[in-house]
């Protein structure tokens, strides 16, 4: 359901990097996209985002691009808040990071997402991993603010 609702397909994905549903504080759907051109054209709409959001119980659904194995780029649909995009996401970031610990991911102990760019609010997120299992996962950056 959710891949038909960004109109992508299974070829779409990165097999690297599986679908799951990962918390960092909140339930966030992890989507891997083998392409950094199909990320950027995300597309949905919001009612229909807010639904299936809401009936699955997630924050965020987290679609990713792994550029290389420490940096990645990131969008992160928020309907069930009713915010079509949110260009800097904490909780959806250390959620991501706690998965690819649990994955055995070549991160380093850290990965650094870019997000909001496509957006126009460009965004960096740092995200320190822990190599151990169910250890902290810490998450800093800058934001953009985009008004009032």
């Amino acid at each position: 359901a959710a891949l038909a609702l960004f109109g992508y397909r299974h070829a779409d994905l990165d097999d690297r990097i599986p679908p799951a549903i990962a918390n960092g504080g909140a339930n966030h759907l992890v989507l891997a996209l083998a392409s950094r051109a199909r990320l950027s054209a995300m597309r949905y709409q919001l009612a229909d985002g807010r639904g299936l959001m809401r009936d699955h119980g997630l924050a965020t659904i987290a679609l990713v691009h792994a550029e290389t194995p420490q940096r990645f780029h990131a969008r992160n649909p928020f309907a069930s808040g009713g915010v079509y995009e949110d260009p800097a996401t904490g909780a959806a970031a250390a959620a991501l990071g706690g998965y690819l610990r649990d994955l055995d991911w070549p991160h380093g102990g850290a990965i650094d997402i870019i997000q909001g760019e496509d957006m126009g609010a460009p965004c960096h997120l740092r995200v320190e991993i822990s190599g151990q299992a169910g250890g902290s996962i810490r998450v800093s950056g800058n934001a953009r603010m985009l008004g009032e």
